[in-house]
């Protein structure tokens, strides 16, 4: 189970806790396993509150009194439920095309460049061909009135890796067939020192369709898979261990609409199970249509504290 306790800036917080369960029994045909994540959050964020009149008869209002302030961000979410047996696994995971090339770096805001969907049903099958090889092969359901498909057809996912005592080359492509448009990914991921990691992904999708307004739902640019803006965008970061209780985080990430992205954060383990980290993110908008309602330039901080056992 994790608890965490996140402060975000001086206007929102955000309590969250997650109940997980694991099973693994051996068979004939495997290791049958069965995972789930359920996700519980309370929040308290001020723009959500709103100004009533002081008069019900009249429409006049008092701006700079706010009458309520309801907690927002409030959630109750079933974030994992799969079965697994072998190199096969059923049920609600978060998409391959994220998990199998792994995710932008340990910071917490790491989509500020999105890189692609995440809550999806899957029918999975990864293979370990040993000498440092792997595959995966995924059958994906999307999520989302733009990702969840629409028909018999389903998104398919396929990768492969090769890791060595150096780092790993990761390669994934996916087909988006609402959309029928395709994107991929490649990550080069180096150890060049004991107490250092680094990692690069560059990303490329096509969007003719996604970017028809024509389309039975239009999707501005953006599908389940290619997220970022315009086809190309990159990511780039590592991860600095300063001693056996702390480390330092960086991710930086950039798309051809010019949308630019930087965190870092330290995280320190206070004892082991208790991990508080401090986080610092900005985000630079650029053409994209899909952040007009956003100011250029925003930075923001994040304190957070982890319990985890």
């Amino acid at each position: 189970m994790n608890i965490k306790s996140l402060l975000l800036g001086s206007a929102a917080a955000l309590i969250a806790v997650s109940g997980k369960t694991w099973t693994g029994q051996e068979t004939e045909l495997g290791t049958l396993k069965t995972y789930t994540e359920t996700r519980f959050n309370f929040g308290n964020n001020n723009r959500y509150a709103t100004n009533i009149a002081d008069d019900p008869a009249t429409p006049l209002v008092d701006e700079t009194a706010f009458d309520s302030n309801p907690a927002g961000m409030k959630s109750v979410s079933l974030n994992f439920a799969w079965i697994q047996l072998g190199g096969l696994r059923v049920g609600k995971d978060e998409s391959a095309f994220n998990t199998f090339i792994g995710y932008a770096g340990n910071v917490i805001q790491d989509t500020l460049v999105p890189y692609g969907g995440f809550d999806t049903n899957v029918i999975q099958y990864y293979f370990d061909a040993g000498n440092g090889f792997s595959a995966v092969l995924s059958l994906e359901e999307g999520s989302g009135v733009v990702g969840t498909i629409d028909s018999y057809v389903p998104h398919v996912v396929g990768g492969l890796k090769y890791t060595q005592g150096w780092g790993a080359i990761t390669g994934v492509i996916a087909y988006d067939s609402n959309y029928e448009e395709v994107a991929g990914k490649v990550r080069l991921d180096v150890t060049p020192m004991q107490n250092l990691s680094l990692f690069i992904i560059g990303g490329y999708g096509t969007d003719d369709n996604l970017s028809d307004p024509t389309w039975a739902i239009p999707a501005g640019g953006r599908g389940f898979y290619k997220q970022w803006g315009g086809n190309w965008a990159v990511w780039g970061g590592g991860t600095y261990t300063i001693n056996e209780k702390t480390s330092f985080n960086v991710q930086l990430s950039y798309d051809e609409d010019k949308n630019f992205g930087a965190a870092a954060n330290i995280a320190y383990d206070v004892v082991p199970g208790f991990t508080v980290t401090a986080e610092v993110d900005y985000i630079n908008v650029g053409d994209s249509d899909w952040t007009d309602a956003r100011d250029d330039d925003a930075i923001g901080g994040m304190l957070r504290f982890q319990r985890s056992f």
